[in-house]
């Protein structure tokens, strides 16, 4: 793996007296190191998202169960899903799929990552499928996504965003979550984000949390598109952000 290739992750405690948690977190850990990562080799970041989409596919769709030997969207008690095309009308009822769910609060669907409540996470869920949007029930839980179909592109709610940053313990876990969820903009929001850190060691957390309620606030495409100006302009700092969206907001409603 190229040593350009960057790797982030963000610990996330069990609930208390939920020590089930833990486990089937483990037992996932223990299958995606043993099935993809410590059999495959890596050229680089997007060599290891095209394998990661490949190997969703292969574990979801067409590797056969042990036992009856079904394919897991096809196993009874497991989602019900069919094969069926699922491009038909938006009203109509979607193809159900078991979530393949990750400690982060989401669940993954052709290598689109659709949020759901902090509290979802350890409950198994099932995911519907539609022309324009997806669906994830897990338990009392349901959310609901617009579909995306843009390379690595997903759905994070505002109140999941909150929510999870709510259930971690400490400022500085929450700090460094609310951190990671604006890392989670891409590569704009990374490239932005690393220049306040180095100009401004001291303020940074201030900094990540103003960037963080504009993100609550307007949502990823706002701030993504105010931090890709700010690169152009090379001015880093939450302020300067801010000022970029007034000035959007003010010509918007110029606007006739």
């Amino acid at each position: 793996m190229e040593s350009g290739l960057r790797l982030s992750s963000t610990p996330m405690p069990c609930w208390p007296y939920r020590a089930q948690e833990k486990g089937a977190v483990e037992n996932l850990v223990g299958f995606v190191k043993g099935s993809f990562f410590k059999v495959r080799r890596f050229q680089d970041e997007e060599d290891l998202e095209q394998q990661l989409g490949d190997w969703h596919r292969e574990v979801n769709e067409e590797r056969p169960l042990p036992g009856d030997g079904s394919r897991p969207c096809r196993a009874p008690g497991r989602g019900g899903a069919s094969t069926a095309s699922f491009e038909g009308a938006a009203g109509g009822a979607g193809p159900a799929y078991p979530g393949l769910r990750r400690p982060q609060g989401t669940v993954l669907r052709d290598g689109h990552a659709y949020s759901i409540p902090p509290e979802a996470i350890s409950m198994p869920g099932t995911l519907y499928l539609y022309a324009d949007r997806v669906r994830i029930v897990a338990g009392r839980h349901e959310a609901v996504h617009p579909r995306k179909f843009a390379p690595h592109e997903g759905s994070t709610l505002a109140a999941h965003r909150a929510a999870l940053v709510a259930a971690v313990s400490g400022k500085r876990g929450k700090r460094y979550l609310k951190r990671q969820q604006l890392l989670d903009l891409g590569e704009p929001a990374f490239l932005y984000l690393t220049e306040i850190v180095h100009r401004q060691p001291r303020q940074w957390v201030g900094e990540v949390d103003r960037l963080h309620e504009i993100l609550q606030s307007h949502g990823p495409e706002v701030l993504r598109q105010a931090m890709e100006e700010g690169l152009k302009e090379e001015v880093f700092s939450a302020a300067y952000v801010e000022r970029s969206l007034q000035r959007s907001l003010v010509f918007q409603e110029a606007m006739p």
